[in-house]
């Protein structure tokens, strides 16, 4: 985290990308009344987005961009929105209609601390996913797939792999069926993996849960080499997990499940989880729990390995609880 009048803080959140189609055309036609429709747009997607633990970050020209706690949260936003949208527009002429794309990704963000202004290749990817949604539909990433296939009653329709301008890496892309239509998967190479990794995830996960809550705490870092005060709430550090297979072909199973656990735990309320960009500066590279809870400012390090030998798979995971007096991590 920077300090000063322009800090930031890095951290995982669900983001919202959308904007009117048709826009510049029915401008053109009628100003006035095109103005009065996108105000009643924009009070849509307000009542949506503030009534699912969401935040609208800007309205700039027929754009919305909206920040969440959980990505859940912002595909029932994303539907009501939609629906509620069909409704508004359902009475007008088929040439005054304006409908809205929309795009949810789940990644990093680096935040405003001063005006909650949002930045950061997460905020390209949902503007992507937006880009390649139809008129009056939802495209989501492959990372809000995999968080609420499970979770919610909505189908899937895989669109494949897309580049865009100003992105790191190729995308993956779902459109949204909330209909509840027939569900898609991603082809999976090994299928034998998906279930003992699923199981993995799952009890890493419970790990870190019970360590937060009940667990001893192991470790010891100096509040007075904090690179940042820590929250008041619960926070963590995801590092990438080790690949002890001997075959760097398994990287992106190990980097994965890392990756995975950190999108899990980010869907929890009230807890901070640090940005994938932070924590896999550390990966390859031998350092101390106290080290990284004292550079990233948090008071939970979990780390792990990943070990694949033919059909099995072993994964280890441990959380370390740094042990800073709570008046001390809380600034007070």
């Amino acid at each position: 985290m920077n300090e000063g009048p322009e800090a930031t803080r890095e951290r995982v959140a669900a983001i919202l990308a959308a904007d009117a189609v048709g826009y510049s055309r029915l401008m053109a036609d009628d100003e006035p009344a095109t103005v009065a429709a996108l105000d009643r747009a924009r009070a849509v997607f307000a009542e949506h987005v503030q009534g699912n633990q969401g935040r609208v970050v800007d309205t700039a020209g027929d754009s919305v961009l909206a920040v969440f706690e959980t990505t859940t949260g912002a595909v029932r936003a994303s539907i009501a929105i939609q629906e509620g949208l069909a409704e508004l527009i359902a009475p007008l002429p088929e040439d005054r209609r304006m409908p809205f794309r929309i795009g949810i990704h789940l990644g990093d963000i680096i935040e405003k601390t001063t005006d909650g202004t949002i930045y950061g290749d997460g905020v390209n990817v949902a503007a992507r996913l937006e880009a390649l949604s139809e008129p009056g539909g939802i495209t989501v990433s492959d990372s809000v797939h995999g968080s609420i296939r499970e979770r919610l009653d909505v189908g899937f329709a895989l669109l494949g792999e897309h580049r865009g301008k100003n992105l790191k890496s190729p995308v993956v892309a779902y459109r949204l069926l909330p209909d509840g239509a027939t569900r898609s998967a991603k082809p999976q190479q090994r299928r034998w993996l998906v279930p003992g990794l699923a199981a993995a995830l799952l009890a890493v996960v419970a790990i870190a849960w019970l360590t937060i809550f009940r667990g001893p705490a192991v470790e010891t870092a100096s509040p007075d080499r904090m690179a940042f005060p820590l929250p008041a709430e619960p926070s963590i550090a995801v590092l990438p997990f080790d690949n002890l297979s001997g075959d760097p072909a398994h990287d992106f199973i190990a980097d994965g499940l890392s990756e995975n656990i950190i999108a899990t735990l980010a869907q929890a309320r009230g807890m901070l989880v640090i940005a994938r960009n932070s924590t896999f500066t550390y990966k390859g590279k031998a350092v101390k729990v106290q080290q990284v809870a004292e550079e990233l400012g948090v008071q939970y390090v979990l780390e792990g390995s990943v070990q694949i030998a033919g059909e099995n798979i072993r994964v280890t995971a441990q959380v370390s609880f740094s042990r800073i007096p709570r008046c001390l991590s809380a600034g007070g």
